[in-house]
C-alpha cells in the first residue's frame, strides 16, 4: 500500500437574514502531526476579516483556532486549506506488540498512562449503561487480542446499526442510538468509544477526514467528501489504534485526522457565539479531501 498526500479544503459558510455585529468562534481544522501524519502546509482565513485571531494547543494536543469578526456582515465564511502527508500501516501491526496481546493488558495503568485515564472515564452525564455493557460483554472474553475484540466490535456495530443520515443531533445519547439501532459516523464511534470504556479501556473521538473514490467511469466529485469520525483506543506505550465502524475498517492512509479528544464537543470542527437580532442562519459545509501523488511505498 502506498503512502498518500492529500490536499484539504474545508469551507464552511454561514448566512443571516439580518445583520450579525459581531461574530466569536473556535475551530479545530489543523491536521494532527502524527508519527504516521505530517503536515506540510496549512492555513485558515475568515471572511470578513477577524478583528482578532488566534491558535493554541489545547489539553489533548490538538490545535485550537480562534477568532472575532467586528465589522456587520450577513455572511461568515470560513475556510481551512492543508496539505498532508499519511502513511500507510506497517505491516503486521495488529498481530504484533501492544495490538497482538490480550486485551486485558492495554487497560491504562501506571504512571506511563497517566495521560489516557482521563480517556477511559465515562461521560456527565453517562453513557456506559448496563446496554453497553451487555452488548460489550461477548466481544471482550478473557485472553482475546486486542486487534481481534477491536475488529469484532467494528464489525457488529457496522452490521447491527443502520446509517440514516439526519437521524440524530450532536446531543443524542449513545442510549438513544442504542434503542433505535441507526445514527452517522459520529454514533457510531460514540457506542464504540461507550464499550471500549465498559471494560476499563481508554478510548478517544477523533474528527478528520476520509478520503473517497468515484465509483469506475465516474469523475471525483470536487466538495463531495465530509469530515468523518471514528474511534480509537489507547495502546501501552502511549500509540493509538484506530478503527472505523461506520465503514467497517481499521483507519489507513486514507484517513487524514484533525483532532482527538473525549467526545465530539472536545474537537468540533467549528463553533460559537454571535450577536444579531436574527432568529434564524443556515450554514452549508464543503469539504474536499484531493489526492495529489503517491509519495512512498511501505
Amino acid at each position: 500500500m502506498s503512502d498518500r498526500l492529500y490536499e484539504v479544503t474545508h469551507i464552511t459558510t454561514y448566512t443571516y437574514p439580518e445583520p450579525v455585529t459581531s461574530s466569536y468562534g473556535r475551530g479545530y481544522l489543523t491536521p494532527l502531526e502524527l508519527p504516521e501524519q505530517r503536515r506540510r502546509e496549512h492555513a485558515v482565513s475568515v471572511s470578513p476579516e477577524p478583528s482578532d485571531q488566534s491558535f493554541m494547543t489545547d489539553f489533548y494536543g490538538n490545535t485550537a483556532f480562534y477568532f472575532h469578526v467586528t465589522s456587520d456582515h450577513d455572511e461568515l465564511v470560513v475556510t481551512g486549506r492543508s496539505l498532508v502527508e499519511v502513511d500507510a500501516p506497517q505491516e503486521g501491526h495488529l498481530t504484533t506488540g501492544p495490538a497482538g496481546a490480550p486485551w486485558e493488558l492495554s487497560r491504562p495503568v501506571g504512571r506511563e498512562a497517566a495521560r489516557a485515564v482521563d480517556f477511559r472515564l465515562d461521560n456527565d452525564p453517562p453513557e456506559v449503561t448496563d446496554v453497553v455493557r451487555e452488548y460489550a460483554a461477548p466481544i471482550f472474553v478473557p485472553g482475546r487480542s486486542l486487534a481481534e475484540a477491536i475488529w469484532d466490535l467494528t464489525h457488529r456495530i457496522y452490521t447491527d446499526f443502520t446509517y440514516h443520515s439526519g437521524s440524530t443531533t450532536v446531543s443524542t445519547r449513545v442510549a438513544e442510538v442504542m434503542h433505535r439501532r441507526s445514527g452517522v459516523c459520529q454514533d457510531f464511534a460514540r457506542v464504540a468509544i461507550a464499550c471500549l470504556r465498559a471494560q476499563g479501556l481508554a478510548a478517544s473521538y477523533v474528527s478528520g477526514y476520509l478520503a473517497t473514490t468515484p465509483p469506475p467511469g465516474k469523475e471525483r466529485m470536487v466538495g463531495a467528501d465530509a469530515t468523518h469520525a471514528w474511534a480509537a483506543v489507547w495502546l501501552p506505550g502511549g500509540a493509538w489504534l484506530a478503527f472505523d465502524p461506520t465503514n467497517d475498517q481499521f483507519v489507513d492512509e486514507r484517513y487524514v485526522t484533525v483532532a482527538r479528544g473525549r467526545d465530539f464537543v472536545d474537537v468540533s470542527p467549528l463553533r460559537g457565539i454571535i450577536y444579531t437580532r436574527a432568529k434564524t442562519s443556515s450554514m452549508s459545509v464543503s469539504v474536499d479531501v484531493a489526492p495529489v501523488a503517491s509519495v512512498g511505498t511501505s
